[in-house]
């Protein structure tokens, strides 16, 4: 067999998990590869990257570019370049969520590109579903995928919990990030896009809500610094009914009533996302328009 094999060649030699024969002692590459190129962000991500590379054994390509780990990253890096894991390892000062993953999309030589972040992993399913997706016709530029979160105090979500599908299988020079959001970064296709049926990515983070609570501040800060720089008007509408509106799409809509507190915790975490959000970018309009004083000073003044 060839280097690269073709996505019907390497599913016929899968077995039923999805998983190349003879090619699962961990730590190991081995088997049949994809005509497909993984492309990861990353700084000091050592306690999650392991297992999101073990789930990227069917790939032709692994690039990882790193923005300057201190923890033991580079290392384990190495070690599975040492044992033959088709992995390019860079560096690249951090140029912001979208621009670094268009580097790292640049980088990538494969026809089909895997956007993936290092506490992600592809579950059985979608390992399995991979060959007939990159056999789609050529009018089919990319695939969106299911994410299906890690919940402290229950696990992944299940399946029939419906989660968003984000695109990140793209055809190679079929799509771009755009480098003007900071964050939600996502892929822009050139072309049809469908969504995938069956599989998800795994996202393995398990953060206490103090630490969620601090992560959905960071996201909010710079969602709002972007609406604000891009001049979008916001309504107090929208401060109002927002975040409300987001917790029952997510708690309802998407099925986390079926997870119980953990899915309950969840939906409000977002909905607190939405919350800072709406209520930072009128707080920085409000400050464009009345800068704040001290109503005893002007008192004193008179």
């Amino acid at each position: 067999m060839t280097e690269t094999a073709t996505a019907n060649d390497v599913a016929a030699q899968c077995t039923v998990q999805g998983t190349p024969q003879n090619a699962r002692r961990r730590g190991t590459f081995a088997g049949p590869k994809l005509p497909l190129s993984a492309f990861i962000i990353c700084m000091d991500e050592e306690e999650y990257l392991a297992n999101c590379i073990e789930s990227l054994d069917q790939c032709a390509e692994i690039v990882i570019v790193d923005s300057g780990s201190t923890d033991g990253t580079a290392d384990l890096v190495q070690s599975y370049i040492d044992r033959g894991w088709p992995i390019r390892f860079m560096h690249q000062d951090w140029l912001g969520y979208a621009a670094q993953k268009q580097f790292a999309l640049e980088q990538c030589q494969q026809p089909w590109c895997l956007s993936i972040d290092s506490d992600e992993r592809l579950d059985d399913a979608l390992k399995a579903a991979l060959p007939k997706l990159l056999d789609a016709p050529e009018s089919t530029v990319g695939w969106k995928v299911a994410r299906r979160a890690y919940l402290v105090g229950r696990g992944y979500t299940p399946e029939w919990v419906r989660e968003r599908h984000n695109l990140r299988l793209i055809r190679k020079g079929c799509g771009a990030f755009d480098t003007n959001q900071r964050v939600h970064e996502g892929i822009v296709p050139e072309g049809e896009v469908k969504k995938s049926k069956q599989g998800s990515l795994l996202h393995y983070r398990p953060l206490i809500i103090d630490e969620h609570i601090l992560k959905m501040n960071k996201y909010s800060t710079l969602k709002a610094d972007q609406v604000v720089a891009e001049r979008k008007r916001r309504s107090l509408s929208k401060l109002i009914f927002n975040p409300p509106c987001y917790f029952l799409r997510i708690y309802f809509l998407h099925g986390m009533w079926r997870c119980g507190a953990p899915g309950f915790i969840q939906a409000m975490t977002d909905a607190t996302y939405s919350f800072l959000t709406e209520a930072k970018i009128y707080q920085r309009y409000a400050l464009e328009r009345h800068t704040p004083h001290d109503d005893l000073d002007r008192q004193k003044a008179a």
